[in-house]
């Protein structure tokens, strides 16, 4: 009995010691392992990581405007005029930041766009890019006024668009049911043509700008209903007439253009295109692209979806049921939709120049 009482003794303390040591050797990994970084808020658009700043680059400061009615700008008169960017005063996100509503100690109230760290650029890259974005001036383009950096910080100046963006205006309930609030269908169509006439511009510029996130929430409505787009985090330049080669997949689900799919992920003038003709359905139907839409019973994308009901001589049931049908005449609602579709074709070969697509907006009635 002694033996056998000894023996259990033994075994219990050597799974104690066992244990011990596992336990040890546990913890001594742990302690060396990096701390797990927060992930930065998640935009609605996709992005891929950025290199790793310089660190040599992050204490220079630098600043630009780019409109007369910013005669003095800092990062202390930002961080003041937003409260030290307050939550309060967030009107909107879009690629790589949030959107601020402030008023600047000159009195004008601008927009103020700061960027999340995580998606840093160069000093010198982003200096460049800003000026450029800083010289489109358009009817249908939001206005960059000028842009502040230091350190990490990166804010850009926009200037304010009153009824903010159409996405907004098109699903928050109570915007619909305010006195103007749900557009009628020769309100869409203007937005639509504005939408157009901006990226015609973009298009046809001597260097190029390729959007590469056209959707809803990046148009923006003044007073009148006159869209302009917004937020250029995406935006590239094709240079000398070629397509900007990338591996990075830019661009917003229900958006992007079919060759994505296939690995092509050139930003190329006819994906902006294809975005527009999503757009241009969406906006008629008041569907989310990103959400599936049923016909007969079955589910299917809203393209598709499109597709069918065109060929089904169903243009007229395609518009948004609460939009009034004695405002609606179908050769022009036809026509409105073979443009959107022909936009959103399968082949990007097949999608027309948007200089042509504002042609033919221009042929339906006002």
């Amino acid at each position: 009995m002694d033996r056998i009482l000894l023996g259990v003794v033994s075994a219990i303390i050597s799974f104690f010691l066992v244990s011990l040591i596992l336990t040890c050797i546990i913890l001594i990994c742990n302690s060396t392992k990096k701390p797990t970084r927060p992930n930065p808020p998640q935009t609605r658009s996709l992005n891929r990581t950025r290199p790793t700043p310089n660190p040599a680059a992050l204490t220079a400061c630098d600043s630009a405007a780019f409109d007369p009615s910013l005669t003095h700008l800092d990062m202390d008169e930002l961080a003041a005029a937003t409260k030290n960017f307050s939550s309060d005063l967030i009107i909107g996100e879009g690629s790589f930041g949030y959107v601020y509503k402030a008023t600047l100690s000159n009195g004008v109230t601008v927009a103020i766009k700061k960027l999340d760290p995580d998606a840093f650029q160069g000093l010198r890259e982003f200096r460049a890019e800003m000026e450029t974005l800083g010289k489109l001036r358009h009817d249908n383009i939001v206005k960059i006024l000028g842009f502040c950096s230091s350190g990490l910080d990166r804010v850009l100046i926009y200037e304010f668009i009153e009824r903010g963006s159409l996405d907004q205006l098109m699903y928050d309930e109570s915007q619909e049911n305010s006195a103007d609030g749900l557009l009628c269908w020769c309100t869409r169509k203007k937005i639509v043509r504005g939408i157009a006439n901006g990226l015609a511009y973009l298009h046809e510029l001597d260097t190029p700008i390729i959007h590469r996130d056209i959707k809803a929430s990046n148009v923006l409505l003044d007073q009148n209903f006159n869209a302009h787009i917004s937020d250029f985090g995406l935006a590239r330049q094709i240079q000398e007439a070629h397509s900007h080669v990338s591996t990075q997949v830019a661009g917003t689900m229900g958006y992007m253009p079919p060759e994505y799919r296939e690995g092509n992920t050139a930003a190329t003038v006819v994906a902006d295109v294809y975005s527009f003709g999503i757009l241009m359905i969406e906006i008629a139907s008041q569907n989310r692209p990103s959400w599936p839409v049923k016909l007969d019973g079955q589910a299917m994308g809203l393209v598709e979806w499109a597709r069918r009901m065109v060929a089904q001589n169903q243009e007229i049931e395609m518009v948004y049921e609460k939009i009034r049908r004695d405002g609606l005449i179908e050769e022009e609602v036809k026509e409105y939709f073979r443009i959107a579709c022909m936009c959103s074709s399968e082949g990007h070969k097949e999608r027309p120049a948007m200089k042509e697509v504002v042609k033919l907006l221009n042929q339906l009635g006002k």
